[in-house]
């Protein structure tokens, strides 16, 4: 499991109730239709993108691989954002799910550093 940020973690311990709250709508909505796992963590990654939220992209890129979407699904639903909020966001968002991919900007993945 990837660590969770320090402010996130921090929220978690200072607001418990309302982090609980905040896990039971998020699971609710989850449940509120067919889409299987893989596809809502798709559609949420489009949300971020569409937000421009790096920090929410890479949250959700990292939650659509765990969700069994592959490195080619999760650029491919970045690539569908390009004539909705257009090349330069799209190129930003792309950026930042490689982050989470390790791809190189060459679009070339990038070999694990052993230790």
């Amino acid at each position: 499991m990837p660590k969770l940020p320090k402010r996130y973690t921090a929220f978690l311990n200072a607001y418990p109730d309302v982090a609980k709250a905040y896990h039971e709508l998020g699971d609710a909505c989850s449940q509120a239709g067919p889409l299987n796992e893989k596809t809502r963590a798709l559609v949420r990654l489009g949300i971020a993108i569409g937000r421009q939220h790096e920090g929410a992209v890479h949250s959700h890129a990292r939650k659509a691989l765990e969700a069994g979407a592959s490195a080619k699904e999760i650029r491919h639903a970045v690539i569908l954002s390009t004539t909705t909020i257009g090349f330069p966001a799209m190129m930003a968002a792309l950026s930042w799910v490689d982050d989470i991919l390790g791809v190189h900007p060459s679009g070339i993945a990038e070999k694990k550093k052993r230790k």
